[in-house]
């Protein structure tokens, strides 16, 4: 999905859905209860740097886990109970744990399989050979590394290794070591390997798919079905076999694993990596996928391999991987989760241990920071260089802002927001520092912009990000600010990376230089900044058009539609939302209303009557009271039923007592 481009939003028979394994298929119809609930998704479900993803199914409930690389605490795991609504639950390897694990870009820990099997949870994965971990629940805590042992048939252990448990509950691993090497061997209760290999060595042994990498399996009306992915730039295939055997006769090859894309619009054109399909209730099939965001002309490759939520159709007992496309795509019949959206978290420090959603690039940030030094604060002590707290970027426009306390008396101290790369070599600061005074500098690049800092050690700084162009800010009080410059092009940090940016994507947080520093607040997607409409994550029944130099969000469809801003901050108990207020433009008058979390099982919190402005560029301010609001939400904007295109709507931002 490419969510700056103009979105087509009515499915009409051209997304497919498996809903029995006999083959029935159903198509979404142009049905007023579309743009009314929350039916349909958009990719990716998982925005951001999630590669390498593996998905495991236990009851009603659904877990992910992937490769984290060098980002540490390792491995985290995700939950969800829809496929498309994720949070982060436990993190398996922590730092003083983790002495088998290089500690440098492109290195960490690979892999993250998750499984279920014997009455236990297991993570097995690869750090200069392959370990698991083993747990009474996906939440922790995790047992301390296991090392994986191996022989001299069996040979090297490899990465990307997955696990396959058959109808009987035996496990196997499948085993990946370079680009020739693909073998299956099953596992004992001891989470040791066992029994004899398997050798499918004859798969890749002409390098028909690159590397052959990743391999997951699943099963189907006794069929095994092993799908190996190509490499890190896509390509992702499958093999069916009646039993699991070495012999090469046995199995077919079935091509692609994909159907060929259709819609030039989506971002995400070279999905693989695939966790292992599987089957719901309904007896549709499911699984998620990687892949880069990239179009010509714009290219989101620096945020990492994004994951996406894919149906998968059988055509007898051939799977086949929904395209990726830039539309709505009818979820999984599954209750709602209560979970929000996957996005960046805000922060107040205000507990005595970080959030699951947080990481360090190395494992000597993750020893440099405090929230005990000042009570509800983050305090990050650096060494001689640099150190950091972070997550993962995972949207195209949002606002960061932080309330940091630093002294900057020289110039080598330096304290605020951070955006970087994998390894720390293309990166965004705006922070309190000193040059020839005390100032407010933003850096990036060649890029050089400050202002006096008239605030004094306690300032307030603020981060626009607005697709490829980024705005930088600060204040005295969080309420009257002072733009430092013009907008400035990130491209050269959100386009593709040397060496794929050390395997990972971009991630945002808070960083220290020189000197203590403490951190009162981090918050993204701020709402009480301007937020662009064209931000949204999710949507029906509306497209983003182009008026001038912006986008504009308007409807599609004479039933109306709606679009959700996920991960909205609304202040904690210090400043709550008491206003919301639209910049829009209509042709017609009608009401705008203003959800919480859901349009069905959420709030509605506002009405908004807008009346007509004129000419389609001709924009007004419309605003309505609410009762007070605090926290994180996803923020649903529903339109009226009428003319397709007479209403549009700018931006929304939500007002506070100052």
């Amino acid at each position: 999905m490419n969510r700056c481009y103009y979105r087509i939003a009515v499915l009409v028979s051209i997304i497919l859905l498996s809903t029995f394994d006999a083959g029935a298929q159903n198509s979404i119809v142009d049905s007023a209860a579309y743009y009314n609930q929350v039916k349909t998704y958009v990719n990716p479900v998982l925005p951001g740097d999630h590669p390498d993803p593996t998905l495991l199914k236990v009851g009603d409930d659904f877990y992910h886990c992937g490769s984290s690389f060098h980002f540490t605490p390792y491995l985290p795991v995700y939950h969800s109970k829809d496929l498309v609504h994720w949070d982060v639950i436990s993190r398996i390897v922590y730092p003083s744990g983790a002495g088998m694990v290089a500690d440098k870009p492109s290195a960490g820990i690979w892999q993250g399989a998750i499984t279920y099997f014997y009455g236990s949870y297991w993570i097995y994965f690869s750090a200069n050979g392959q370990w698991f971990c083993k747990a009474s629940s996906p939440a922790g805590p995790w047992s301390a590394p296991v090392h994986v042992k191996t022989n001299a048939t069996t040979g090297p252990l490899g990465y990307d290794n997955s696990i396959f448990v058959d109808d009987d509950g035996k496990p196997y691993m499948l085993i990946k070591n370079g680009q020739k090497t693909n073998r299956i061997q099953a596992i004992g209760k001891d989470g040791q390997l066992a029994d004899t290999v398997i050798d499918l060595d004859w798969v890749n042994a002409g390098l028909q798919y690159s590397w052959a990498e990743g391999p997951v399996m699943c099963k189907r009306n006794s069929y095994y079905f092993y799908f190996p992915a190509g490499d890190v730039s896509g390509g992702q295939y499958v093999l069916r076999a009646s039993a699991l055997t070495a012999d090469s006769t046995k199995w077919e090859r079935l091509g692609n694993f994909f159907k060929p894309i259709s819609d030039p619009r989506t971002g995400f054109r070279s999905p693989n990596h695939i966790a292992a399909p599987v089957r719901l209730a309904d007896g549709s099939w499911w699984t998620i996928g990687q892949s880069y965001e990239r179009l010509a002309g714009d290219d989101w490759s620096g945020m990492g391999r994004q994951t996406s939520l894919y149906p998968v159709i059988w055509e007898g007992n051939r799977p086949w991987g929904m395209a990726p496309v830039s539309t709505p795509v009818e979820k999984p019949d599954l209750p709602q989760s209560g979970i929000l959206w996957r996005s960046v978290h805000s922060d107040y420090f205000d507990n005595d241990s970080l959030h699951m959603w947080w990481h360090f690039l190395n494992r000597k940030a993750a020893n440099q920071y405090s929230l005990s030094a000042k009570k509800g604060w983050l305090r990050l002590t650096p060494d001689n260089g640099r150190t950091h707290l972070l997550q993962k970027e995972t949207d195209h426009y949002y606002t960061a802002v932080t309330r940091v306390e630093v002294n900057a008396v020289d110039s080598v101290t330096k304290a605020g927001l951070y955006l970087t790369n994998g390894n720390q070599t293309v990166f965004i600061r705006l922070y309190s520092g000193y040059d020839n005074g005390k100032k407010i500098i933003f850096r990036f690049d060649t890029a050089y912009r400050s202002v006096v800092n008239q605030f004094g050690n306690l300032v307030w700084l603020k981060l626009e990000r607005k697709e490829h162009s980024l705005t930088a800010w600060c204040s005295g009080d969080g309420n009257t600010w002072l733009e430092i410059c013009a907008p400035v092009s990130s491209v050269k940090l959100d386009k593709v990376q040397p060496g794929y940016n050390s395997w990972v994507g971009t991630s945002v947080g808070l960083f220290a230089e020189g000197r203590p520093a403490d951190f009162d607040l981090f918050v993204c997607k701020d709402g009480f900044s301007s937020l662009p409409a064209a931000g949204y994550s999710n949507y029906y029944g509306v497209q983003t058009v182009t008026q001038g130099s912006e986008k504009v969000v308007t409807t599609h469809a004479a039933k109306g539609g709606w679009f959700m801003l996920s991960g909205v901050e609304f202040g904690n108990d210090k400043r709550t939302a008491n206003q919301v207020q639209l910049m829009a433009a209509a042709k017609t008058a009608g009401k705008l209303e203003i959800w919480l979390d859901d349009l069905t099982t959420g709030k509605l919190i506002a009405t908004i009557p807008v009346t007509a402005t004129g000419a389609a560029n001709n924009w007004k301010i419309f605003s309505k009271k609410i009762s007070k609001v605090a926290g994180r939400h996803d923020v649903f904007v529903k339109f009226p039923p009428g003319e397709p295109g007479s209403m549009d709507i700018k931006t929304i931002q939500f007002m506070h007592d100052r």
